[in-house]
């Protein structure tokens, strides 16, 4: 959600420009800031950002997206299982990468061409004895690889983000070792992307980029530390996943895509429903506007924090009413002038009954510099709201 200066826009930011009264209404009555959710050291990517929202500690506890979203899957991992992201994407002919999304592929071409890895490659894949590997479908376009064995590593393997490389060659951005106990699994890596390129030949989705691989880690439980009971209402496996595994109970919504089309309103009347039954603390994220950023289109990131202001936050403020705190930010920036994430400080506004708001007004970039929270890391914002 986060940008920069649009010259499309008068040099106002998307934010700025956007109609948000109900975001505007939480800094307003609230108290405004910034957030360092990226920090230098740390993979720019979202499971990184949304832990550091989570209060997670970086240095111990992160443990890559594969593993995150495969216990949002409910997939058992053992001792011996690495699990990476994998991205179907589009591939150009020249050997550069199109789209990291495969042009957004469809739950009907993403379940078959997960089937045809599995039935083409891992079904016949020869390792180590005792090795094998799976292709879990996510969604869309975000699916799963495990590999099963002793001599695989996550940890030890340098990767590139997919959506860091729309128009770079594919061939210069592979998996490769970052010490020798990563060579192996680099190897097998490079030869699943070979492989799955016959495989899905003549398809939109043409090409897999595995990424982000860990094994199973030991994270802290947000409902542990603070004694309050916490939910978490998400589209997308990494975040349910990350909200899994820090004790927040995952509530599924239909019509929840990840994307534009997402069910606005059906998280809304989650969240709603949630802290009626008693929840604490309710986590909700919205996807869409990543994508649009990631696609550098300004007119669909302005609806979609428009429809995120009206259809989500103004819904839940209409039933809710102002005895219960909000706090509004993005996990992480994407410029559209970029298409890809940076380290910015993202703005924070936080409405706590009992609270004496700052001076700022208005929720956006600028403005939340001057903010009474000032500049947040680390477990801050969580210690806020419930510390």
């Amino acid at each position: 959600m986060a940008d920069e200066p649009v010259a499309e826009l008068g040099g106002r930011t998307p934010l700025q420009a956007a109609d948000t009264p109900n975001m505007d209404w939480i800094a307003a009555h609230g108290r405004s800031g910034t957030m360092l959710t990226l920090p230098d050291g740390f993979p720019t990517s979202s499971d990184v950002a949304n832990m550091s929202v989570l209060g997670g500690d970086l240095a111990t506890e992160l443990c890559g997206r594969g593993p995150l979203e495969a216990a949002s899957k409910g997939i058992e991992m053992g001792p011996d299982d690495v699990v990476f992201r994998m991205n179907l994407v589009t591939v150009n002919p020249d050997g550069t990468l199109k789209d990291f999304s495969g042009g957004h592929v469809g739950a009907a071409e993403q379940q078959e061409a997960i089937a045809l890895l599995n039935a083409q490659i891992a079904d016949s894949w020869k390792g180590n004895p005792g090795e094998y590997i799976r292709f879990y479908a996510g969604v869309s376009y975000r699916n799963l690889v495990l590999l099963h064995g002793a001599a695989f590593s996550g940890r030890e393997v340098a990767y590139d983000k997919p959506d860091d490389n729309a128009g770079n060659p594919v061939s210069e951005h592979l998996p490769r070792a970052k010490s020798p106990a990563g060579e192996y699994t680099a190897a097998v890596l490079r030869d699943i992307i070979a492989k799955a390129a016959d495989v899905l030949k003549g398809r939109n989705a043409n090409g897999v980029w595995p990424w982000s691989g860990g094994k199973a880690g030991a994270i802290h439980s947000v409902s542990g530390k603070y004694g309050v009971k916490c939910a978490i209402v998400a589209a997308v496996d990494v975040i349910n996943g990350l909200g899994r595994t820090m004790g927040l109970d995952v509530i599924k919504v239909p019509g929840a895509t990840g994307y534009v089309d997402t069910n606005y309103e059906g998280k809304a009347d989650a969240a709603i429903q949630a802290i009626k039954d008693g929840y604490d603390f309710v986590y909700v994220h919205i996807e869409a506007t990543d994508e649009v950023s990631h696609e550098q289109n300004l007119k669909m990131k302005l609806k979609t924090l428009e429809d995120f202001d009206k259809r989500l936050i103004g819904r839940v403020r209409a039933a809710l009413g102002d005895k219960v705190g909000y706090c509004v930010l993005p996990d992480h920036p994407v410029p559209l002038r970029l298409g890809k994430h940076t380290r910015t400080p993202v703005p924070v506004a936080a409405y706590q009954p009992g609270e004496t708001p700052d001076a700022v007004q208005t929720y956006d970039e600028i403005a939340a510099q001057a903010g009474a929270l000032g500049h947040l890391k680390g477990g801050d914002l969580m210690d806020i709201l419930l510390g």
